[in-house]
């Protein structure tokens, strides 16, 4: 047996159903309470450069069903396109436009929303949603959410987010019900956007983060 066919059988979840089941309802009070962050605590350890929170959400929602892109990070590390074969069945591709989930190692890697999936007027849910590993990212001053799933207006520092999204976002937001949903994995905890959400206060050609 090859070393990589041997970490392909590296662990997902010790308790596959449980697990699952739990992240799962993490990331749906996640897009249903937009920018409040929702507590995992993932039970995983896929490989480098892929973070657990990254990973469970990855095992959580992905299957034979769902193609998958990875950003280049991901992609030149075969051990990871090997564990979510291995433990999602799902199939890699090459374009953005092609996947139903982005994954992004971090915010510099992640596409365009332009460049993703936004669905059809008859069919929005064939939109695609974006992965984004926010682990030790800085925050933004400014930013403040509404919208369905947030009483009045929430003030959010929106860490994880890529510079230049306000612009993209309200672009995407006009589209409903089409649109790109999102989804931030931080260390322990996942933070949603749902295109439903507006998004105000920070600059519109750009983001303005906090010195980390």
């Amino acid at each position: 047996m090859s070393m990589l066919t041997a970490r392909n059988h590296t662990p997902g979840f010790a308790h596959p159903v449980r697990d699952a089941q739990r992240v799962f309802r993490a990331v749906m009070e996640a897009l249903a309470r937009p920018t409040t962050p929702q507590r995992i605590d993932p039970v995983v350890a896929p490989p480098e450069p892929l973070g657990a929170a990254l990973g469970a959400v990855i095992l959580t929602l992905c299957d034979e069903q769902t193609p998958v892109w990875l950003d280049s990070a991901l992609r030149s590390a075969p051990e990871v396109e090997a564990w979510i074969v291995f433990h999602t069945g799902a199939r890699i591709v090459d374009a953005p436009a092609d996947a139903s989930f982005a994954i992004a190692s971090s915010p510099e890697t992640a596409p365009a929303l332009s460049a993703l999936s936004r669905g059809t007027d008859e069919e929005p849910h064939e939109s695609a949603t974006l992965v984004i590993d926010a682990r030790a990212c800085a925050g933004i001053d400014g930013l403040t959410a509404s919208g369905p799933g947030i009483r009045e207006t929430r003030t959010w520092d929106g860490a994880g987010l890529p510079d230049g999204f306000l612009p993209q976002w309200q672009e995407n937001r006009a589209l409903y019900p089409r649109g790109v949903d999102l989804i931030l994995a931080h260390e322990h905890t996942v933070c949603g956007l749902p295109r439903t959400t507006a998004l105000t206060g920070a600059l519109q050609h750009g983001l303005d983060r906090r010195s980390a």
